[in-house]
């Protein structure tokens, strides 16, 4: 950012068009994956496994269900609370909180640019 001044800094991250706050929707990646893919960090998509790191719900494992890139937020498969009628709503987690354990490579398209990148990645080493 090109300002020191947090104001300015929240008044840009809130006025960010969707499709570049889709790229602040970023994770960790297991080791696992790191090993496999060689690659750090990659954007949560829904179906991707992920587990909680921090907050009074960490260490929970579950299926990415929805992404929120509005609110920066992703809700996860069983993780939910009740309201008071009674009726569960989920719990939305910050996408810099979790992990992934395993991605969800039914797209195409994901999977071309895992593959490529990893190939980079072997090739610079």
């Amino acid at each position: 950012m090109s300002s020191l001044k947090p104001s300015k800094q929240r008044k840009r991250l809130f006025n960010l068009p969707l499709h570049q706050r889709k790229k602040l929707l970023t994770a960790k990646v297991s080791e696992e994956i790191f090993n496999q893919y060689g690659i750090k960090r990659i954007n949560i998509r829904k179906g991707d496994t992920v587990r909680v790191l921090r907050g009074s719900h960490s260490g929970y494992e579950g299926k990415v269900v929805e992404v929120n890139t509005k609110k920066g937020r992703i809700a996860i498969e069983g993780l939910t609370r009740k309201k008071a009628d009674g009726t569960p709503v989920y719990i939305w987690i910050h996408a810099s909180k979790v992990m992934i354990t395993k991605l969800d490579l039914s797209d195409p398209k994901r999977r071309e640019k895992i593959e490529k990148i990893s190939k980079l990645k072997k090739e610079g080493k």
